[in-house]
């Protein structure tokens, strides 16, 4: 765990005003415990309450999922914050009912889908690989199953008929995504969030590859004079990657680190 004095003085040029300051987090292995069924994720009580606390007292608080926004507000279970789901092609708005989706992308859901479940179907279907479908993304499971290493081997299968389709591939933790040829990613999630809001510092917190961009982006942010002060925030866990912590300005240890991060923000 970090330290107590390291944190406050991590923290301390962002709590000096707390109303010119966003919090941004990832959802899954952040602010959520990483499970066996991707359905069963849910943001532990006291971290639900806590980002409830720093709501009040920030200038924005919002979360950012590789998954769709709709679901990843019902996991973290607060209405009244802002969501940017799929990596970026979604906004869900404060309390809407909606989200915003990327018109481009969204014009490749069909065959997002068909690249998933045409390919090798006989074959996914033994291996019990999960399929989540995202709209313009598709997202191939294998965390947990009987035999990971021949699920992982169908899924790569099915992600090379969806090259070969003209589709984005992308690789997470046991997860194959399938996605529209539209760049986007978590880099792109935080401009949308920060945009229009009147904010001078931000702090993003991730735990897996995908969220470099958005540390690059807060960077980007403060090299254009746009923030003045900001913190990338790296969840270490054994399944961490390397490049991740070696870009983040300050590692916790899990979401149990990531609690104790808003307990102090919240502060």
């Amino acid at each position: 765990m970090v330290p107590s004095s390291s944190l406050a003085s991590a923290l301390a040029p962002l709590t000096a005003d707390r109303s010119r300051t966003a919090l941004l987090f990832d959802v899954d292995g952040t602010l959520a415990p990483i499970v066996r069924d991707p359905q069963a994720s849910s943001v532990p009580e006291l971290t639900r309450r806590l980002l409830i606390d720093c709501q009040v007292i920030y200038g924005l608080v919002g979360c950012v999922s590789g998954r769709q926004a709709k679901e990843a507000r019902r996991i973290v279970g607060i209405g009244p914050i802002p969501y940017s789901g799929n990596h970026g092609l979604e906004l869900l708005p404060r309390g809407a009912q909606e989200s915003i989706v990327n018109a481009e992308a969204e014009a490749w859901t069909d065959r997002v889908h068909a690249a998933a479940h045409g390919a090798a179907a006989e074959l996914r279907e033994a291996s019990g690989l999960r399929i989540e479908d995202k709209g313009p993304i598709v997202a191939l499971h294998w965390r947990g199953l009987e035999d990971e290493i021949a699920a992982e081997a169908v899924a790569e299968q099915i992600a090379e008929h969806a090259k070969a389709e003209g589709l984005l591939i992308h690789r997470g933790r046991s997860v194959i995504e399938l996605r529209a040829p539209v760049t986007s990613n978590k880099g792109d999630a935080v401009h949308a969030l920060l945009g229009g809001v009147e904010v001078d510092n931000a702090l993003y917190a991730g735990d897996d590859r995908t969220d470099i961009d958005a540390f690059r982006a807060l960077r980007a942010l403060q090299h254009e004079g746009q923030l003045s002060e900001i913190l990338c925030v790296g969840v270490r866990s054994e399944q961490t990657p390397s490049e991740l912590l070696a870009e983040a300005d300050l590692l916790v240890d899990g979401t149990e680190g990531v609690s104790s991060l808003l307990s102090a923000l919240a502060d």
